[in-house]
């Protein structure tokens, strides 16, 4: 149980307590290939629920899942100007098809016969072997909208990795959208950022901001990219997803034109929207304390745990009790454990659950069992309370729903209570150290930009939409500003 509870504070070393929470809770561990990580049974049942959620939202957009090779001729990388400087130090290159066994049979080596003749790069997206594809799909303006998303890896080769935050491979979705009309692909990347704003904060109970990223900022070969923002406990800022307009660049790159409804030969107009893995961080780090994880229940691989203290005929009655509210709560879509092992004590089980998260503990003991009482205990607040038996189905759906509601108001007065004006630079400098999201008014240059960046660590995260802009003057350079961006340092 030691070993279970022996998490570093926050307060003493954010960064290594979440390393730490992440390999006490059986989230992932690092793999035998530098940068890469094994993502644990138990997290990547999270990354299913995010999953099967997210995949349920993008089809109702009219989204389809489709799959596009992991692999992409380096040509097609070269086709998109912007594109290929954004990703060209990030690529994993494969030259050669074959190994063969070396001259002391003891080993492998790269037969140098089986040299590619044309080099293939690793997916760190997927817009031009997709935009390739789309050229023999599109023909006619009846062809369009054409709206797929993909389940995939990608690999970013990363020289400072950590785990689910940034690391070399990563799984996300990828959506892909063809449309005849600017206006028609923009409304589209502004769709898709607000279901990703609704999943952040009706699922995973994080609050974001969202906004539209400086031109510094934006992704490699997009005209604009919309951004969802969030603020983990130590007041930095974490990207939890985008969403691109890229406009006809990939379009023109490779020949994708439909005729108009007038037989006219036009370029169409593309988006793309992704999210990854990341939100797995994001979660930890905005909910998580010094016990272990705090999971919204919508999320939690396991909602409700129930532990019976009792031995023979007393644990054989507990069990019976037990067997109808067991029904009740799966028949109502809650995961639930009845946990009567007998290889480990209930410190054990309580100290165990409490470290992965589980939102609702239940415990019944003997005089309980006389009472018919149990004990409830909720993850997120460690309250704990001892209730009737009967209608305790009701009780624990109610309580999961508040458990939701509650930490999402956590996360959010928190975040609320951490973000500024400010319109001194000076002041700036030293406050933003502390983080927290400033909101300051910028002069549009990327030289302000590369400023702020350079002396604070902190950079221009997104234009937010959420409050209205006024004119001002640049903190830094003093010159007009026609609105104040959002400033934070960031992961």
């Amino acid at each position: 149980m030691a070993e279970l509870k022996d998490l570093t504070k926050r307060a003493d070393n954010y960064s290594q307590w979440y390393n730490d929470l992440i390999v006490k809770a059986d989230l992932a561990e690092q793999s035998a290939v530098r940068g890469c990580m094994v993502i644990k049974p138990y997290g990547y049942a999270i990354w299913e629920k995010m999953q099967a959620q997210l995949d349920k939202m993008f089809k109702e957009t009219g989204a389809v899942n489709a799959y596009f090779p992991l692999l992409i001729p380096k040509s097609f990388l070269s086709r998109e100007a912007e594109h290929v400087e954004g990703f060209a130090k990030e690529c994993a290159v494969v030259t050669h098809y074959r190994l063969k066994t070396n001259e002391t049979h003891d080993g492998v080596v790269v037969d140098p016969t089986a040299k590619l003749e044309e080099e293939l790069i690793i997916r760190p997206t997927s817009e031009t072997i997709i935009w390739n594809t789309y050229k023999n799909w599109i023909h006619s303006w009846r062809d369009l909208p054409l709206m797929c998303n993909q389940w995939c890896n990608v690999m970013r080769w990363e020289m400072r990795t950590r785990p689910f935050l940034r690391t070399s491979e990563f799984l996300w979705q990828e959506g892909h959208t063809a449309h005849a009309t600017r206006e028609e692909a923009e409304q589209e990347a502004q769709k898709m950022l607000k279901v990703y704003a609704e999943f952040a904060e009706k699922w995973m109970a994080v609050p974001v901001m969202q906004g539209v990223k400086s031109e510094t900022e934006r992704f490699a070969g997009a005209l604009d990219t919309y951004t969802i923002e969030a603020m983990m406990q130590d007041g930095k800022a974490l990207q939890s997803g985008t969403s691109h307009f890229l406009g006809q660049n990939f379009a023109k790159a490779f020949g994708v034109q439909y005729l108009t409804k007038e037989n006219k030969q036009e370029y169409v107009w593309a988006t793309s929207w992704g999210v990854s893995t990341r939100l797995i961080g994001a979660l930890i780090m905005t909910h998580s304390d010094d016990n272990g994880l705090v999971l919204p229940p919508r999320l939690a691989p396991l909602q409700v745990v129930i532990v019976p203290i009792g031995k023979g005929e007393q644990q054989e009655q507990i069990s019976e009790l037990f067997q109808p509210v067991i029904k009740a709560l799966n028949e109502k879509g809650i995961s639930v454990k009845y946990d009567d092992a007998d290889n480990k004590r209930p410190g054990f089980k309580f100290a165990d659950y409490e470290l992965k998260g589980v939102p609702v503990r239940i415990v019944m003991g003997g005089r309980d069992l006389e009472a018919k009482t149990v004990e409830i205990m909720r993850r997120d607040t460690l309250e704990k309370e001892t209730v009737p038996f009967e209608g305790l189905a009701e009780r624990v759906e109610n309580l999961l729903d508040d458990i939701q509601d509650n930490i999402f108001k956590k996360a959010k007065d928190f975040r609320d209570a951490h973000i500024y004006e400010c319109d001194n630079y000076e002041e700036f400098k030293e406050r933003v150290k502390d983080g927290g999201f400033f909101l300051c008014h910028w002069d549009g240059t990327p030289e302000t930009e590369a400023q702020i960046k350079e002396e604070t660590q902190a950079t221009i995260r997104c234009v937010p939409f959420a409050f209205e802009q006024t004119h001002g003057i640049d903190m830094v350079s003093g010159k007009p500003s026609k609105c104040r961006v959002l400033i934070a340092r960031s992961y």
